[in-house]
């Protein structure tokens, strides 16, 4: 078998067969195959698609070309929540805990940011101390401690995924539907989970701007999912404008710990509970989504969910006092107000745009190799359909570096429009598929 006569057979639109694709990701594992080679199918796959079959089959060969964990041991269900990433999306550090608390069992592993979207490894490494480079040994501790642990991906975990992603990136292939799910799903299906929810954004902050790309996404990772035999369904969120109020690494992590609190912002909130809901509902919990929901807002009124918070922070080594007093918490040296330039209504918020004047700033990362300030970020004081008066604050920056404080004002100022009127609320969950 040749690489060369694989990538000639999808370039000219014809199905693979497993063994072809298991002999590619091999190859691809092992360094067999050059990365010539590899970018050339990369980019055939772009043009020509998979089918069901060659798709499961790919997720299949990067799954099993690492270390596939086996939890079934461990009693009770396994449920992770994935989120193909936002700006202010930050459910993760609140669902987690709620979920764990609530009696099912989350073993989450995250990725970090990159863009204008933010990273659940991120926010948590801004907690000090906090070790999101567990082995898999203290992982499965951790978990079976206290219901949920939250780590990045180990050389262990699906290394064809880091091989082919670091490829992608590079070469103008990231946004292909099958590779997004076959990354996702692979990853995903090696934490040795029996259920999974999917958050798919959409909207001007999330990858798939337009929701008929996102229903698409979703629907190959749900049928995957059902055909690797797990429970699998996919919210379709709205991602329009930042989730919350807070936008950065420790400032989001605050705002977490706000919500854990029963304070928090609405949407913030009820996406968490939503998801939660459906955790609940996957790992057989609960029966029904209105029991999931009302098991999630009472994990988090009696401060369960919260307890549980800290624990996970401190068997991950990080300062669980941050729970109880969020000012030990990362903090930038100045702030400045960007300020409404005419009195009306919020009617859209540039959500990619605030995400960048985040990065900007260096809450994020352009480059892979780009390091994170976790103080810095912003804060909204106004959303869509907020009114606002001639000079009223529009959201807080929080900064420490002098130098891109004014590009990131500029496009700050450009991501709000004000109008006349308070546009129609647009609902957070557009659709649910596989429900």
């Amino acid at each position: 078998m040749r690489a060369v006569d694989i990538i000639r057979k999808k370039r000219d639109a014809a199905e693979l067969s497993r063994e072809e694709i298991d002999f590619l990701v091999q190859g691809a594992t092992i360094g067999a195959i050059p990365d010539y080679q590899l970018a050339a199918w990369l980019m055939a796959v772009i043009w020509r698609g998979m089918s069901a079959a060659e798709l499961a089959a790919l997720t299949e060969a990067m799954l099993h070309s690492g270390e596939v964990i086996n939890f079934s041991g461990m009693p009770g269900a396994k449920v992770d929540k994935h989120s193909t990433g936002g700006v202010g999306d930050k459910t993760s550090l609140v669902l987690a805990p709620v979920v764990a608390a609530g009696g099912v069992k989350v073993p989450m592993i995250s990725g970090r940011g990159l863009g204008h979207t933010g990273g659940t490894l991120d926010k948590l490494e801004s907690i000090p101390g906090f070790n999101v480079n567990l082995s898999l040994g203290d992982f499965r501790r951790v978990l079976e401690t206290c219901g949920c642990a939250l780590i990045g991906q180990t050389p262990e975990i699906a290394p064809a995924d880091k091989k082919l992603y670091a490829l992608r990136d590079v070469t103008a292939t990231v946004e292909s539907p099958y590779l997004i799910c076959a990354s996702i799903m692979s990853k995903k299906m090696a934490e040795g989970i029996d259920a999974l929810v999917l958050d798919v954004k959409t909207g001007d902050g999330a990858f798939m701007k337009k929701q008929a790309d996102a229903e698409y996404l979703a629907q190959l990772m749900v049928e995957t999912g059902t055909r690797m035999g797990k429970k699998v369904v996919a919210l379709i969120t709205d991602m329009e404008q930042p989730l919350g109020r807070k936008i950065g690494n420790a400032l989001e992590v605050e705002e977490c710990v706000e919500v854990l609190h029963g304070k928090g912002p609405d949407d913030l909130r009820e996406l968490s509970l939503d998801l939660s809901a459906w955790m609940f509902l996957l790992a057989g919990r609960t029966k029904t989504v209105a029991e999931g929901k009302a098991l999630a807002s009472e994990m988090i009124a009696s401060g369960r969910a919260r307890d549980t918070f800290r624990e996970v922070i401190r068997l991950q080594g990080g300062d669980q006092k941050i729970v109880d007093d969020t000012g030990r918490l990362p903090r930038a040296k100045h702030q400045t107000a960007l300020q409404a330039p005419r009195a009306g209504f919020v009617a859209a918020i540039h959500c990619e745009q605030v995400g960048v004047a985040s990065m900007m700033l260096g809450g994020g990362r352009e480059k892979k190799e780009d390091s994170i300030d976790p103080g810095v970020g912003l804060v909204l004081a106004k959303k869509v359909g907020d009114a606002v008066e001639v000079g009223e604050p529009l959201c807080a920056v929080h900064y420490n570096a002098e130098a891109q404080l004014s590009n990131a004002m500029a496009l700050l100022a450009k991501s709000f429009e004000i109008g006349d009127k308070a546009p129609q609320p647009s609902p957070l969950i557009r659709k649910i598929i596989g429900a």
